[in-house]
């Protein structure tokens, strides 16, 4: 496991997430993924750190509400989220990890647009 460091574009909101250098990420076609250009790096919760920025967050629900789109107030980066997918997890924007600790990203297309269908598809939070 690696120790990655990430935040927002205007640097208020700084995490750092264990994880492998070798990044599985998940590229997801869904409104707000595809707008967003976001790459998911999900993580068992413990293995995120939110180190600064916390009362910069703002927060995003919409459909179910289950998911929490955290967006910085100032910048609005999405850097990290609680996806409904892994609501016991996190979503790190691999797009948002600061260089140097990635050796490859590996991307994985997952249809978000026809979520209902294919949420089973995703991998499980391995604890």
């Amino acid at each position: 496991m690696t120790l990655h460091a990430g935040g927002c574009h205007c640097g208020r909101v700084r995490f750092e997430v264990e994880a492998p250098s070798i990044v599985e990420a998940t590229e997801c076609n869904c409104s707000i993924c595809s707008k967003f250009a976001y790459l998911h790096l999900i993580v068992p919760k413990r293995d995120f750190r939110l180190l600064d920025g916390d009362g910069a967050l703002t927060t995003y629900t919409f459909g179910t509400g289950t998911a929490k789109h955290r967006f910085c107030s100032r910048c609005g980066v999405k850097s990290f989220y609680v996806p409904r997918s892994h609501p016991d997890g996190v979503s790190v924007n691999v797009r948002c990890l600061d260089p140097g600790t990635i050796e490859a990203i590996e991307v994985t297309p997952f249809d978000g647009r026809n979520w209902e269908q294919n949420v089973a598809e995703l991998s499980p939070i391995s604890n």
